[in-house]
C-alpha cells in the first residue's frame, strides 16, 4: 500500500494549519500495480465506487461497508485498487493490492468486503 504524493503533501500541509478533508472517497480497480499516482494498469471497468471509512485508530482506518461493482464490462484479472477524491479525474489518495487476485467475466459482480489503510 502506498499513500500518494498528493495525499502526503496535503497531510503535511495540515501541520501548517491548512485545512484538508475529502468528503467522498472513490475506489478504482486495476489489473496490476496502480503506481504512485494511480494511473497505471487501470481495469477495463473504469467506474469508481464510493467507499466509507470508520474512525482511525492506532494508525489504521478500515472501510465500514462492502464496495460493489455490478455487471463488469471486461473479462480480466483484478489485482490492485486506487482511492480517489472524485468519481472521475480528481486526485489519487492511496493505492494498494487486493488480498488476492480475482478473475472476473463480463457481467460479473465484484466486491471488496473490507479495506484497511495503515500509516506506519
Amino acid at each position: 500500500m502506498s499513500i500518494s504524493n498528493y495525499a502526503e503533501n496535503k497531510l503535511l500541509d495540515t501541520l501548517g494549519n491548512n485545512a484538508f478533508s475529502v468528503s467522498v472517497v472513490y475506489l478504482q480497480l486495476h489489473t496490476g500495480d496502480a503506481g504512485e499516482d494511480g494511473t497505471a494498469n487501470v481495469a477495463g471497468e473504469t467506474t469508481r465506487q464510493t467507499v466509507s471509512f470508520g474512525s482511525a485508530s492506532s494508525g489504521s482506518i478500515t472501510s465500514s461497508g462492502t464496495v460493489t461493482w455490478t455487471s463488469l464490462s471486461t473479462a480480466e484479472t483484478l489485482t490492485h485498487w486506487s482511492a480517489w477524491d472524485a468519481a472521475s479525474s480528481g486526485n489519487c489518495l492511496w493505492t494498494g493490492a487486493l488480498s488476492g487476485s480475482a478473475t472476473v467475466a463480463v457481467g460479473d459482480t465484484f466486491q471488496i468486503t473490507s479495506l484497511s489503510l495503515t500509516l506506519d
